[in-house]
């Protein structure tokens, strides 16, 4: 496997403005001043990246008491994510990276092991960013189930 892109903590999080569920454009820096779970997922309506989905809607008033605000991207378009949420009641944005640059620029694409083969594809990943835009944790190929109930007993103080 090839050297990717890895963010680390103390970096500045990569900027973004990119499309949510309605086509409004969301930034990461809307949420300046306020900390923030971002999470990279797959594809929405999948059984894993659903479930993590939920995990993260049935936790958020936990994130919440803790001071985070939550954030889904995916390389879904607008319409799925809409779809997605509103099958499934999340309460929470889903922003869309169709050409998958900011998934790139966060080292949440490129090669995984998938069956035991090098494949090209979204590393299920969380960041939490604190509120000046520092990454304050970096979690890469993240499981689907219990990761939201494992980073919320890991949440730094």
């Amino acid at each position: 496997m090839t050297e990717q892109k890895r963010l680390s903590p103390g970096e500045q999080a990569p900027a973004f403005t990119l499309p949510d569920s309605e086509g409004k454009p969301v930034s990461l820096s809307d949420y300046l001043g306020r900390s923030v779970v971002v999470y990279f997922y797959p594809a929405a309506g999948t059984p894993g990246c659903t479930k993590q989905a939920c995990d993260f809607r049935d936790s958020i008033g936990d994130l919440a008491t803790s001071g985070y605000d939550v954030i889904g991207i995916s390389p879904d378009k607008p319409e799925k994510l809409a779809k997605f949420a509103a099958a499934e009641g999340l309460n929470f944005p889903l922003l869309s990276d169709v050409d998958r640059k900011v998934l790139a620029e966060w080292g949440a694409f490129g090669e995984k092991q998938n069956y035991g083969k090098t494949v090209m594809g979204v590393i299920r990943s969380t960041f939490l960013v604190d509120p000046e835009g520092k990454v304050k944790k970096a979690m890469y190929n993240v499981r689907a189930t219990g990761h939201v109930a494992k980073l919320l007993r890991e949440l730094p103080a």
